[in-house]
């Protein structure tokens, strides 16, 4: 249901597959989906090729293959392990930008206010070119691009939210994806194959010890109004 949140904002809580949520297409407002997702998922980036996926062990453990339409590596979803937030700024609003690029970095600043509310320091939002490797080809959270926040606490420089960016004529639509829970090791086995060992893609990804709610809440509480 879209309720209003401010004078600015529709905010709409949903649970939902990820595929239909992926499939749908959003008012071309401000608005700030939270998606809990009701089944697990593996969602490709739209150059991505399901021959990446063991499909068959997909299929027997009940994981959804889904694709996006934005681009970059795959992204795991499963019930209460992310959270998962749709951001829909339309053309001509005051936080749109033409430049594709540098369009998401207000968006990353957002988010670390709203993570240093929540007593998380030692934050960065990329703003150079997508930084990437094979595992970063293969995993959305193993590379690093404009917008997405990461932590300096490490030489690795960990991902704490990752951003995803689909454009249209109206709107741009902005998924973002942060982790309470992150095990590689249990979604390795859904891959047809890996570019290295498991362990080389532990440090690249940080989680947050907060409740899914309270992460929610104060990402909205720290929106530009």
């Amino acid at each position: 249901m879209l309720t209003p949140h401010s004078r600015n904002w529709n905010q709409v809580h949903e649970t939902i597959s990820a595929g239909e949520q992926h499939l749908r297409e959003l008012p071309a407002q401000r608005g700030i989906w939270n998606i809990d997702v009701t089944r697990p998922a593996l969602v490709l980036g739209s150059r991505q090729h399901e021959t990446l996926l063991n499909t068959q062990r997909c299929a027997l453990d009940g994981i959804d293959i889904v694709r996006r339409r934005s681009g970059g590596g795959v992204v795991y979803l499963a019930p209460g392990e992310q959270v998962w937030i749709d951001i829909v700024i339309p053309r001509g609003d005051a936080l749109w930008s033409d430049d594709v690029a540098q369009a998401s970095w207000w968006l990353g600043e957002t988010w670390s206010r709203a993570l240093r509310g929540l007593g998380i320091n030692g934050l960065d939002v990329h703003r150079d070119s997508v930084r990437s490797d094979a595992w970063g080809e293969l995993l959305c959270f193993a590379g690093v691009g404009p917008g997405e926040v990461v932590s300096t606490h490490t030489d690795q420089r960990p991902k704490l939210v990752g951003i995803s960016q689909r454009r249209t004529r109206d709107y741009a639509r902005f998924q973002c994806t942060l982790y309470m829970k992150w095990n590689p090791h249990h979604v390795a086995h859904y891959f047809a194959s890996l570019p290295g060992a498991v362990d080389d893609v532990v440090p690249r990804v940080a989680t947050i010890d907060a409740d899914a709610s309270t992460i929610v809440e104060t990402f909205v509480a720290h929106l530009p109004r």
